[in-house]
């Protein structure tokens, strides 16, 4: 398996995408469903396109869904972090939508660790971007 993170659009409509948001360390995969609005879309990779030139020291949080039963589908926070220049660390959580189990409703969470670097972030900026405005299925951030 390929360390990355990678988003596939499944759905939308006028207010929101739904995607499905995979993550592997190369060992563990994860596997979750979120909605995100259009224009949250477009403002992170605008974000990450900004944030790709903090090299020394740059840190991002990007989120999409929400954590909790009280929310519809699942979520998905990152951590994005250049500890050193041409370093990036990213620190991922992910929730499964809550679904019933025995006497209570649960959901399956993970968190995932991966390194990547800024010619690989540079490419998720722009396929992220082409995500946003309609132009591509899905966009994915290699890991080394």
């Amino acid at each position: 398996m390929k360390a990355r993170i990678h988003f596939t659009k499944i759905w939308s409509d006028d207010d929101v995408i739904e995607l499905r948001v995979d993550v592997c360390d190369g060992t563990s995969l994860f596997s979750n469903q979120v909605y995100v609005g259009h224009s949250h879309l477009a403002e992170t990779a605008a974000n990450l396109g900004i944030f790709k030139s903090q090299v020394h020291g740059g840190l991002l949080n990007v989120c999409f869904g929400e954590f909790g039963c009280e929310y519809a589908n699942g979520a998905f926070r990152a951590r994005f972090h250049f500890p050193s220049p041409g370093r990036l660390h990213i620190s991922c959580q992910q929730e499964s939508g809550f679904e019933p189990f025995a006497t209570k409703t649960v959901a399956s969470q993970a968190t995932l660790y991966l390194k990547s670097e800024l010619a690989l972030l540079d490419r998720f900026v722009t396929e992220l971007q082409a995500l946003a405005t309609g132009q591509a299925q899905e966009a994915h951030l290699e890991a080394i």
